[in-house]
């Protein structure tokens, strides 16, 4: 027969998973940058463009993402260094001058896509990076921005 669960032993076993996981930490070591292959050094844009590709985007779309202190804490720790995986997986500014022209502008047309509908950056970086969030006028300017690099 098995022996009624109660509410106590359910949280005390979550609690002791939840400090268990606490010793299961990501690694947040950054991968070396080669300057010279970063966008911003390549394309060369305004300071305010460079600004916004650094505050909204360049956390999960560079080798240079800042981790806040939150990502000490798992399994939140877990999520964000899953989001900066696969950000740097999808397109990686670090990375710029090693993609082939077709690439760059495949990215470019996904990235005006992306800022036009909204869907970057993703409103769960913003509710914590309120910073990161993209004005109209921001919008306008990155989107511009990325259709004039294409073809370059």
């Amino acid at each position: 027969m098995l022996k009624k669960i109660t509410k106590k032993k359910i949280a005390l076993f979550i609690l002791v998973l939840l400090v268990v996981c606490q010793f299961i930490r990501i690694d947040k070591t950054t991968k070396p940058v080669d300057p010279t292959l970063d966008i911003i050094v390549l394309t060369k844009p305004s300071a305010e463009i460079a600004s916004i590709l650094k505050v909204s985007c360049y956390d999960c779309h560079s080798y240079q993402p800042a981790y806040p202190w939150y990502t000490n804490i798992a399994p939140v720790s877990w999520w964000i260094k899953h989001h900066i995986n696969e950000g740097t997986h999808h397109l990686n500014f670090s990375d710029w001058g090693n993609y082939t022209q077709k690439r760059k502008d495949h990215k470019l047309d996904e990235c005006i896509e992306m800022v036009e509908e909204d869907e970057m950056p993703m409103s769960s970086y913003t509710l914590m990076h309120n910073e990161a969030k993209l004005s109209a006028e921001q919008k306008t300017l990155l989107i511009n921005w990325f259709k004039g690099l294409k073809g370059q």
